[in-house]
């Protein structure tokens, strides 16, 4: 009954309360179990009928309802948030665009953003959407009276100064996270204590030589056993452009890293290359951070930052929700449904234009494009579903 004010206007709303209140209420028999591959195929016509109501948007196929949702103008889309949420999410924007342009143009479709994380300390809850604003809470906890000396008698960094690096630090971190499954985490890592590779001393194989065997030995030092890196340059030849490949040996199986002249000249890497600078030479002998009583010696700014979010997230429970129904009912209500407090992203034509391309590329006629954009991504994913 919490629901209530979503559908308490509907043309059957005291049919439904009725039946929400008999208490001998079974299973409806109409309904069959779904089982096999469920297949995502393109709607070729659409038939219009006559609405019952002036508030739902109704979406059928003959025999059965499938999809209903909205009121007073707004269609409002809910899933999880996980791969299963995307596909979703790309179907349905491909069918408006498709088929009823008209609702997205007029700014009446909006996906719902339900969070990903609950944050819990003592009786205080908070709801976060994503990684990002679950790290952005924990460094705003992190720096609650916190300071760093970077050596022995240096005046402490704290305040504005202290934040404004360990967000520019938590910014290249999310940079590593996003590039680790195509160049390595540790090898992203490294780059930010390595001299910067600009584009004039790319062009330098002298250079280029020590560069890498120095950033061989900085990988091999903190590698395990079980891993190890060499790193080779190799010029242009065979249509392929100059480039430093640094294979990676790990449990007998050798994978190369590609690091071309677009990669030192990419944004990202400029913004680690930033970060470096900044941290070279910064913490010294007898470095100490701190935050209220507590207090530890450091060796690098990485040891600081780790220990800061150790600290924070001291006292508080952190749970990340697979789904929406993971959720209870009140919970649900909160974070995804009630209108006061709910997220919602509003969905514009270039959306439904970029879900369309997306759902002929990957589902379309024609393999040679789904097939290129499979060998262009693969190494980009972040979550797979098999």
């Amino acid at each position: 009954m919490r629901l209530e004010p979503i559908w308490r206007d509907h043309a059957g709303a005291d049919r439904l309360r009725a039946r929400l209140a008999d208490t001998k209420m079974g299973t409806n028999r109409r309904f069959e179990l779904l089982d096999g591959d469920l297949m995502g195929l393109p709607i070729r016509s659409i038939e219009e009928v006559t609405p019952s109501n002036g508030y739902v948007y109704d979406f059928s196929v003959e025999g059965d309802e499938n999809f209903v949702a909205g009121m007073g103008g707004i269609c409002c889309h809910n899933t999880d948030a996980d791969v299963d949420g995307s596909h979703i999410r790309t179907l349905l924007l491909t069918f408006f665009y498709r088929q009823i342009p008209l609702l997205i143009e007029r700014g009446h479709i909006y996906i719902a953003q339900p969070p990903l994380y609950k944050v819990k300390r003592g009786k205080a809850e908070t709801y976060v959407k994503d990684e990002n604003e679950l790290n952005a809470l924990l460094l705003s906890s992190a720096l609650d009276a916190a300071s760093l000396q970077v050596s022995a008698g240096a005046p402490p960094l704290s305040g504005s100064a202290l934040e404004l690096l360990a967000r520019r630090y938590m910014e290249v971190q999310a940079i590593i996270r996003r590039w680790a499954r195509r160049y390595d985490e540790r090898l992203l890592d490294a780059l930010i204590y390595h001299p910067e590779v600009t584009l004039e001393s790319f062009d330098r194989p002298g250079f280029l030589s020590g560069w890498c065997a120095g950033l061989v030995h900085s990988l091999n030092a903190t590698a395990d056993s079980e891993r190890s890196f060499r790193a080779e340059v190799r010029a242009a030849s065979d249509g392929h452009t100059a480039r430093i490949v640094v294979h990676r040996t790990q449990h007998g199986s050798v994978t190369d890293k590609h690091l071309t002249r677009e990669f030192f000249d990419s944004a990202e890497y400029r913004r680690i290359a930033e970060l470096g600078s900044t941290l070279a030479g910064f913490i010294g002998e007898g470095a100490v951070v701190a935050r209220g009583e507590e207090r530890v010696e450091v060796g690098s700014f990485k040891e600081a930052m780790r220990w800061l979010f150790e600290q924070a997230r001291k006292g508080q429970a952190i749970q990340r929700y697979k789904g929406l129904g993971e959720m209870n009912p009140e919970q649900l209500w909160d974070t995804t449904i009630n209108p006061e407090t709910r997220r919602l992203t509003q969905v514009r034509i270039d959306d439904a234009v970029a879900a369309d391309e997306i759902f002929t590329t990957l589902m379309g006629d024609q393999v040679e494009p789904r097939r290129e954009f499979i060998e262009k991504n693969a190494l980009s994913v972040a979550n797979l579903d098999i």
